[in-house]
């Protein structure tokens, strides 16, 4: 059984329709994928009937943003029910300090010679309710100033950056407390991809868990060298925590994340399942 737990639509920054991701997800020969879209639900329905038509188990997900020490943290939630008050009051902060912080990204771009409109990034954004820095990104490509979106964010949007703008979140502890109240389970998305190390030691990791029930963390992902997802293994095995593996696709949003590129182990995924009730 292959198992693919964290891919993204175009529902928030990926490229494809949730019902194309799962058509594409079935030709790659998964068995399960969850839709784990920022921030939003919005896709859930689309993809889990189109799952159904062709066969394919679809996890019902979301990947919220968060931050410790004013630094981003990404949280993944599974089975976490959408009409939770709390988290849907939480995820609608979470969307409008995103929209909140584009003037100030394209004034930084402007004065770095990069111009792009606020109407050159909504073309960008599609329906989507959850706007991000990658579809800023986007625009940049679209108006001839990057190749991609990694020189995009390498040169200007990254954390940082010389156009990076702080924007509202969620503590991260706050976050899987939600998830909880919502009945789901949170899983910690690539905890040490891109130096988070230093921001998520296995110190913080295991008082996540002690203290706040963190569920699990994200083993297998492209952002994590084998030494990196071997230690994570380990100490995911000594706190008890599950141990996934996705492949974050994005479509053509995020290089080298095609769909099953890491997958999680059969046996976690029956574990996650009991958890929440064979969902």
């Amino acid at each position: 059984m292959r198992i693919d737990l964290h891919t993204h639509s175009s529902v928030s920054d990926g490229t494809d329709a949730p019902a194309e991701l799962v058509r594409k997800a079935v030709a790659v020969g998964l068995d399960v994928v969850a839709l784990t879209d920022h921030d939003t639900f919005d896709g859930l329905d689309e993809a889990v009937a189109e799952g159904e038509r062709l066969g394919l188990h679809v996890v019902r997900g979301m990947e919220l943003s968060c931050s410790r020490h004013g630094n981003s943290v990404h949280v993944l939630a599974y089975g976490a029910d959408p009409a939770s008050p709390e988290l849907a009051a939480e995820m609608a902060r979470v969307r409008d300090g995103r929209l909140g912080r584009l003037a100030g990204v394209l004034r930084k771009l402007a004065v770095l010679g990069v111009p792009v409109s606020e109407a050159e990034v909504m073309a960008q954004v599609g329906d989507s309710p959850s706007v991000g820095r990658p579809h800023i990104a986007d625009a940049l490509i679209k108006a001839g100033h990057v190749r991609d979106r990694q020189e995009a964010f390498d040169r200007f949007l990254a954390d940082g950056g010389p156009a990076h703008v702080h924007r509202y979140t969620i503590e991260v502890d706050r976050a899987i407390d939600l998830m909880h109240e919502a009945g789901g389970l949170a899983v910690i998305a690539h905890p040490w991809g891109r130096g988070r190390e230093r921001l998520l030691p296995p110190s913080v990791l295991e008082a996540l868990a002690r203290d706040h029930g963190l569920d699990g963390i994200e083993v297998d992902h492209q952002d994590h060298d084998p030494d990196s997802r071997r230690r994570l293994r380990a100490l995911a095995d000594r706190l008890g925590l599950l141990a996934t593996g996705s492949s974050d696709y994005h479509g053509t949003g995020k290089l080298d994340h095609d769909l099953g590129c890491n997958t999680t182990d059969p046996q976690v995924f029956t574990n996650m399942q009991r958890y929440l009730g064979g969902y």
